[in-house]
């Protein structure tokens, strides 16, 4: 005899709770054995089983309860679940398909058996257990593949992300090759400018020695200018490709800010004095030690004393070093010569610029040199500049690098 208060459909649920292992296992040799199911043959068992039990469960319950609303909730996240990891196994939507298809047939089997040998399971219990069962297949099958779906589009997006941003360092990267291969050309056309022109000079000097004698100490002159001033067009370039190329990490060491102050000074004076200008020196006394790299500091300074001397026609250069407020000192180069127009000041700083023009012998590198130079020692630099009437420059240094 039959309990007649155990529902028919909830008997069912213990019995596939009670056999859960044994149709697990039939539907997994089923899986195994279908050639349509390529992923699942590299699969472990743990993975071809994944949330099947859990998706089983949920169907259990909805047969407890005679109804799939109540337990959708539970079903539809193990769907998903399911879904997302057939996903990353590499399962085809036609497998997905395929495999919950067999899972279905599996249990129409059992439902089959559990009638066979369960009298008071009838045929309209057998019906309304495999209407369930197909409903919350279905409902699996579906969610799953939206899911599967959502995958797809999220990892088209992130391709496509990436894609894009690849397209725009591609369309970035083109551009600068275009203005690397300009400025390349750029450069090209200014050095062989310069040096056409010194050779001339040149080639105008050794014949002022042949065609005139006695003018040889003149031409003599003429031809040692020109020969300085092409080692200082190469000096400039060969500086700044150093700078450049310079890959080797930065040696931090105690700078006396006083030695390198007279050390500049005396370095700078014999031509700042040999074009008639007087050379200024202000320093402030309070001023110790840093912790700097000397040498690319004292690069900075000369630079920058440099491009004053050449740049002043007459009257005073001025270098200064002083504290800031906070944790700053300052490196400061003034001069009363021909001035930056404002409307050069956005590219001064830029390689091969030459505010002033081709009258003014240089590779117009030595701004271009401070500035790399103050990236590397993490220096601000300030300057201000009137057309006519000098311009000042100011770096701001930390204390310790």
């Amino acid at each position: 005899m039959i309990d007649t208060q155990v529902k028919p459909l909830r008997a069912f649920a213990v019995f596939l709770r009670h056999e859960q292992a044994r149709l697990t296992a039939k539907w997994m040799a089923i899986v195994c054995a279908d050639a349509d199911l390529v992923e699942a043959d590299k699969l472990t068992h743990e993975q071809l089983a994944d949330h099947l039990p859990a998706i089983l469960e949920g169907i259990c319950t909805a047969l407890d309860e005679g109804d799939l609303e109540r337990v959708e909730g539970a079903i539809e996240r193990n769907a998903k679940k399911h879904g997302e990891v057939r996903w990353q196994q590499g399962y085809h939507l036609d497998e997905l398909v395929r495999e919950l298809d067999l899972f279905r047939q599996v249990l129409t089997g059992a439902v089959l058996e559990f009638a066979e040998t369960h009298s008071y399971f009838t045929r309209h219990h057998v019906a309304r257990t495999q209407h369930l069962i197909d409903e919350a297949l279905s409902f699996v099958t579906l969610t799953s593949i939206r899911e599967v779906i959502d995958e797809q589009n999220r990892k088209i997006n992130e391709y496509t992300g990436r894609l894009e941003q690849a397209n725009h360092e591609l369309t970035e990267k083109q551009r600068l090759v275009s203005g690397l291969y300009e400025s390349r050309m750029q450069i090209t056309r200014s050095v062989v400018h310069d040096l056409r022109n010194f050779l001339n000079a040149f080639s105008t000097a050794l014949q002022l020695i042949a065609l005139a004698p006695s003018k040889a100490e003149v031409g003599l002159a003429l031809a040692t200018r020109q020969a300085e001033d092409m080692k200082r067009l190469v000096d400039e370039m060969v500086e700044y490709s150093i700078i450049l190329g310079d890959r080797n990490p930065l040696s931090v060491e105690q700078v006396e800010l006083r030695a390198l102050f007279d050390e500049l000074v005396a370095a700078s004076r014999p031509s700042v004095e040999a074009k008639g200008l007087h050379l200024a020196g202000v320093f402030d006394a309070s001023l110790t030690s840093v912790m700097s790299n000397r040498l690319k500091l004292k690069q900075v300074a000369l630079n920058l004393l440099s491009n004053a001397t050449k740049f002043t026609g007459s009257g005073e250069i001025e270098l200064a070093m002083g504290r800031c407020e906070g944790s700053h000192w300052y490196l400061r180069v003034s001069d009363t010569g021909i001035g930056i127009a404002s409307s050069d000041k956005v590219r001064v700083f830029d390689e091969f610029e030459r505010a002033a023009g081709d009258e003014i012998p240089g590779a117009g590198l030595g701004l271009s040199i401070v500035k790399e130079l103050c990236r590397v020692l993490n220096g601000e630099i300030h300057f201000e500049s009137r057309k006519g009437q000098g311009t000042t420059f100011e770096i701001r240094f930390p204390y310790c690098l």
